[in-house]
């Protein structure tokens, strides 16, 4: 039974989310400040982590920065919640290593549908090389780590899925729907600019080998090798 720690100020809410967890099958536990949050997801090592973004004592998005950044922590998956839609507050969530967004308020079906994606990421995927090498870029597809001209990148999970999507249809267009379905593991919902954002900060933080990630203007992106 996977374990889903929901990291939410408002009881009530958190309350409701545990109930619907619970009633699709997962064991729950519930923290209700930043500081009890991150003590709990040491502590137990959740599956999966509902992290608020406004929280006392510490915010979101340092409980997300300090997660990501813990040996015992940092492939533990985190879907923020937040009353704030702002693309901004997307960037600054993503950017901490959060592998996916839902604003405030939401339908707990849509929510229990991003938690089955999450958690169901990476669990059938064909087996692949251990090494790729593109022009200046190298991808440890094993050791999930990334280098541009031999320095490493630290790339968050979802940035490094992005990638390895992009690589394994090298030269082939793909969908910002369709990236949504193999990366996010949710089919269309209505809003691509989660695919946009991610795709930004991917080329930023690849540099010079970012140039490879081209935009196929109305449509997606591909990955040609420079």
């Amino acid at each position: 039974m996977p374990t889903v720690l929901v990291i939410e100020d408002e009881r009530d809410l958190a309350e409701l989310v545990a109930f619907h967890l619970e009633q699709e099958g997962y064991h729950c536990l519930i923290a209700a400040d930043g500081n009890s949050g991150l003590s709990e997801a040491r502590r137990h090592k959740p599956d999966l982590i509902l992290l608020d973004l406004m929280l006392p004592g510490m915010m979101g998005t340092e409980v997300c920065r300090l997660l990501k950044g813990g040996e015992q922590t940092s492939s533990i998956p985190v879907i923020m919640l937040t009353a704030k839609g702002e693309e901004i507050d997307r960037v600054v969530g993503f950017e901490m290593g959060a592998d996916d967004y839902v604003v405030k308020p939401f339908s707990t079906r849509e929510l229990m549908l991003r938690v089955r994606a999450v958690l169901r990421r990476g669990g059938d995927q064909a087996p692949r090389p251990a090494q790729l090498a593109l022009g200046s870029l190298r991808i440890d597809t094993e050791g999930h780590r990334v280098e541009v001209d031999g320095e490493e990148v630290q790339l968050t999970s979802t940035e490094f899925k992005l990638l390895m999507n992009l690589a394994e249809r090298l030269g082939r267009v793909q969908s910002r729907e369709v990236l949504l379905q193999n990366v996010w593991g949710y089919t269309y919902l209505g809003d691509t600019r989660t695919v946009d954002t991610h795709m930004t900060r991917l080329r930023t933080k690849l540099g010079a080998a970012g140039d490879m990630i081209k935009t196929v203007r109305g449509f997606g992106y591909k990955l040609e090798e420079a």
